[in-house]
């Protein structure tokens, strides 16, 4: 039986160089966004084959193995693994590109169902930055009434310096959004908490927008691939027309114009999140499911 043990942060210089082989460009595949999520996930990892897996164990599914090894022969050991415990392997996050390498390494072995809700959206970094042409339009209007009702308003990237700032600023906004009585939307205040307590151990980049001498919005993203930034976080006062579309643009300008890509992650589902990611012209969804073993 394989062995698997809940990550932490001291487990980050053994599990970074697996990282340092992610091919694609999807938001989970990168280690602060899964080592913060995984206890509310029941996310256990183990070294299989000199390999990188994950397993929920919530749902009893494992990743597509991560590093330079065997890939097929780690995933034969995670099918006798399975095979032990009655269960027919299953993967999560797989893309079709993923899909189509099982399908060479298993010929049709596996079947798979992709959830819509999962798709991360991904666009293009130039086209956030300058917010350019007729489509958004009406982002940039809103970028100018907040300009225009918040004539003193800054930018700055987080640091040591204002994450105390950022702290009270995700405090209150907890608070504005009733997120202690909806078990999602705890998880994830819980998660944004974390990303700026460990911000510098994780590594990742943020920036935050001040107006009247205090956080009213800030964002925390990393790199998955040499040309594409993730955005992890974004939180801002609703009741300030336009701070959600300002701190988008001016991250991006500050810290995404270096990469050709944004992937501002899925929308869970959810009917306004997917109209509000929708309306910034994504370039192209990465379509995710679960592969399963076919039984014989």
């Amino acid at each position: 039986m394989l062995e698997f043990k809940i990550p932490t942060l001291e487990d980050k210089e053994q599990l970074e160089k697996f990282y340092e082989h992610v091919d694609e460009r999807s938001c989970e595949l990168t280690f602060a966004n899964m080592v913060l999520w995984a206890p509310h996930y029941q996310v256990e990892f183990a070294i299989v084959n000199d390999m990188l897996v994950l397993r929920s164990k919530e749902k009893n599914t494992y990743s597509y193995p991560l590093g330079d090894g065997d890939i097929k022969k780690t995933l034969e050991i995670l099918i006798e693994e399975e095979k032990q415990n009655g269960r027919s392997l299953m993967l999560h996050g797989i893309t079709p590109a993923r899909f189509e390498r099982l399908e060479e390494m298993f010929p049709n072995q596996f079947e798979i169902e992709y959830d819509r809700d999962i798709a991360d959206y991904v666009y293009a970094s130039e086209k956030l930055a300058t917010l350019a042409g007729k489509k958004l339009h009406g982002k940039r209007n809103h970028i100018n009434r907040f300009k225009e009702n918040c004539p003193d308003w800054t930018y700055e990237p987080i640091t040591k310096d204002n994450i105390q700032d950022c702290m009270e600023m995700a405090q209150q906004w907890r608070v504005e959004n009733g997120c202690d009585d909806d078990p999602e939307k705890k998880a994830e205040i819980c998660v944004t908490f974390n990303y700026l307590k460990h911000f510098e151990e994780l590594g990742v980049v943020g920036g935050a927008l001040r107006t009247g001498g205090k956080i009213i919005a800030f964002t925390i993203g990393e790199a998955v691939t040499n040309d594409t930034l993730v955005v992890h976080i974004e939180k801002a006062y609703a009741s300030i027309q336009g701070a959600y579309p300002m701190i988008n643009q001016q991250f991006v300008q500050h810290c995404g114009t270096e990469y050709l890509y944004i992937n501002r992650e899925e929308d869970a589902g959810s009917e306004g999140l997917r109209k509000a990611k929708l309306s910034y012209r994504p370039e192209f969804l990465i379509e995710k499911g679960i592969a399963k073993l076919k039984e014989n």
